[in-house]
Formats: C-alpha cells, structure tokens, sequence
C-alpha cells in the first residue's frame, strides 16, 4: 500500500487499470518518497510492441480514468519489467532497494 498525502492508494487497483490501457503490455505500480505527500505514486511501464505513448499521455489518460490522489505522477517506460523465477514482478528492484535476507 502506498500512503500518498494521508489517503491509500493500492497498487493493485492502479496497475488494473494501466492494464487497460491498449498501449500498455504490462506495468507495476510502486511508491517513491516524496518531501511533501511522504509517498508518490510512481508507474513503471513496459509497452506493447509497436506502441508509442509519451508519459504526459499516459498521466492524463489516467487523470481521466482515477480519483486525483490516486492516479500515477511519475511514469518510467522500461523494456521489461523484473521478475522471478515464477514470473512475480520484484518491485523492491524497482525501487532499487535491496531484498532482505
């Protein structure tokens, strides 16, 4: 869960509706701190072959489809998202943190 401004945001929900975009392949949704909200919402997007969407796009096509706490404000297309042996997305190297041991 992500605590944006004192309001929940469940990545989950989020990264359902990113799915639905028909230019998004597959995206995970993380939080990054931030100095004022404590947490941003932070979309990590991998396109669909032969799509072309500019970040600006994407956020205002969420704008459009999400509550205003809720909708992603920073937007990172990647070529493919990390994951485990079993196919599980590892968010913890999205955000760069290292896994526990």
């Amino acid at each position: 869960m992500i605590i944006r401004g004192g309001f929940n945001v469940y990545p989950r929900e989020i990264e359902e509706i990113l799915h639905t975009h028909p230019a998004v392949s597959t995206a995970a949704v993380i939080g990054v701190p931030h100095e004022r909200h404590g947490e941003e919402v932070k979309a990590c997007v991998v396109l669909a072959p032969g799509a072309d969407l500019t970040e600006d796009a994407l956020i205002a096509w969420c704008k459009e489809s999400m509550a205003g706490y809720k909708y992603p404000r920073i937007v990172e297309f990647l070529p493919a998202l990390p994951t485990n042996a079993t196919g599980k997305i590892l968010k913890r190297e999205l955000r760069g943190t290292p896994a526990s041991s």
